[in-house]
């Protein structure tokens, strides 16, 4: 009896976390690595570098963002628990025709979060959130780093004025 209760509760666990991380992956952009440079030999481990990544907006097709970044390398790199630098860099371009969802059109999606990457083990992460300007109908995408204690000022912005697409 007991062991049917314990695969019951797993089952109900499992169910709810692929519901979540279906949830979760739906919202937020995945991006695809570009490309990377060395910026810092390091003796153990990878190099430091600057990682090139793209991602389509989730929400918003024909809005692409190309995200430069630092990665720290070494042991602890490698091994997942460096914390990257703050530095980063956005660029972003329409690529094919958009049509925007009602509630950008309205701002209620005003600062939504379309991209994030964790860049240190615990509490800090690189975010993407995008803006929309109706007076000029531009996207605005803001990248920044937050973490729970105190986030960081760098920040880096890109727009899309939208047009027609031929």
């Amino acid at each position: 009896m007991q062991c049917q209760v314990n695969t019951k509760k797993q089952n109900t666990l499992n169910v709810l976390l692929t519901l979540s991380l279906v949830l979760f992956t739906s919202s937020i952009a995945v991006a695809d690595q570009i490309g990377s440079v060395s910026t810092k030999f390091k003796m153990l481990g990878a190099n430091d570098k600057i990682v090139i990544e793209a991602f389509d907006d989730p929400d918003v097709a024909g809005a692409t963002c190309y995200l430069s970044r630092a990665k720290t390398g070494g042991v602890s790199g490698v091994v997942g628990i460096a914390e990257d630098t703050s530095d980063a860099s956005i660029a972003c371009r329409q690529i094919g025709p958009i049509s925007l969802p009602e509630k950008v059109k309205n701002g209620q999606e005003d600062g939504k979060e379309v991209f994030k990457k964790s860049t240190s083990l615990l509490f800090k992460s690189l975010q993407v959130v995008r803006f929309y300007d109706a007076k000029r109908n531009v996207l605005v995408y803001l990248t920044y780093s937050d973490r729970i204690i105190e986030g960081s000022p760098k920040n880096s912005i890109s727009i899309i004025p939208i047009t027609p697409w031929h």
